[in-house]
């Protein structure tokens, strides 16, 4: 409880605040109180995973701070939206890359991932992601936009092809976020407002698909294989969920895919707008398999094997409410436009 507690008010501080300060302690509030749900199970993992976690993210609060202290010494501002220097813009770029997991700055984030359980594993790739965001968000005219394209571009890229030769569930969700990250940075110094609907629909979509693996116990491929006999109707919806997360119409996922192309191609920059759309093609393929190992196929085994019981347990609501989102939410874009 004050774990959760405390994750609340680090986010809270953060994403309201104007002072360098004050988000930097928003920062350190968020890491300190993930830490013990990262260690929480008693396993070498997990307590590697907390390690790793603890390291990078004090690493990339240090520069954040020594990014703002810059900006302060040489133009007296500690205003956030007030951040000027080259060298500090530079700096910030880097903190808030190894705090999000974008390329080059990515090593980190598919081991911790790996080594948490479900639940922690949805905070990390979610609610983890909000305050930085907030402060790309926050700063986005000042940042050097040539870079954040380049590690945009290699984040799609990097994202798609590390994901194709993995069996673990979660490694694999953790190279989706990595792609899907590179989608919200592109476009972040034309359009924030379509960074953040992005970063909405790919929180409310990951989150329908780590509460169905949570339901159904699957972390590996082979796992979730055999899982389609627990509860036959949740597994071929997570199909349509993760066809929603690869970015397929007419499911929810489309929507940030099609108004980003949309935006750079208005923009002049088609062959950035190319480039990312065909990089998109590699999560789509292992989207596609993890989708086949979850509805279509059996596990290839010559021997028989243990059908795992049916379970008479109730799909719990918020999962039910996260996949009916995730599958439907295209047709109802305009209106999602007007609210933004």
């Amino acid at each position: 409880l004050i774990s959760t507690l405390s994750l609340l008010l680090g986010t809270t501080i953060t994403i309201s605040s104007n002072h360098w300060t004050m988000a930097w302690t928003g920062l350190e509030i968020n890491t300190l109180a993930i830490l013990p749900l990262i260690s929480k199970p008693h396993h070498p993992r997990a307590i590697e995973a907390a390690t790793k976690y603890f390291l990078v993210q004090a690493a990339a609060s240090t520069l954040l701070l020594f990014s703002c202290t810059t900006n302060a010494l040489f133009t007296g501002q500690w205003d956030i939206t007030q951040l000027t220097h080259p060298i500090s813009c530079l700096l910030l770029t880097t903190a808030i890359s190894t705090k999000l997991g974008l390329v080059p700055f990515h090593f980190w984030f598919p081991e911790v991932l790996q080594g948490s359980s479900l639940t922690t594993g949805l905070l990390l790739a979610t609610a983890m992601k909000f305050p930085p965001i907030t402060l790309f968000l926050l700063t986005s005219p000042s940042l050097n936009y040539t870079l954040l394209t380049i590690m945009a571009i290699a984040s799609a890229a990097l994202g798609g092809w590390a994901g194709l030769n993995q069996t673990q569930i979660r490694k694999i969700l953790a190279f989706s976020s990595i792609s899907h990250l590179g989608w919200m940075t592109i476009i972040i110094i034309y359009n924030p407002k379509l960074t953040l609907i992005t970063f909405y629909l790919y929180c409310m979509m990951t989150a329908a698909i780590f509460l169905t693996l949570k339901t159904t116990k699957s972390l590996k491929l082979s796992s979730m294989m055999a899982a389609w006999t627990k509860i036959p109707s949740l597994n071929a919806i997570l199909m349509l969920a993760l066809l929603s997360l690869a970015g397929l119409p007419p499911l929810t996922g489309f929507l940030p895919k099609w108004l980003i192309i949309q935006e750079l191609t208005k923009q002049g920059m088609t062959s950035t707008a190319t480039i990312i759309a065909l990089l998109s093609l590699l999560g789509l393929f292992f989207y596609l398999r993890l989708a086949y190992c979850a509805t279509i196929t059996l596990p290839p085994n010559s021997a028989n094997y243990m059908k795992q019981w049916q379970t008479n347990k109730p799909v719990n609501t918020l999962t039910t409410i996260f996949i009916t989102l995730t599958i439907t939410l295209l047709p109802l874009s305009p209106m999602i436009f007007s609210i933004f």
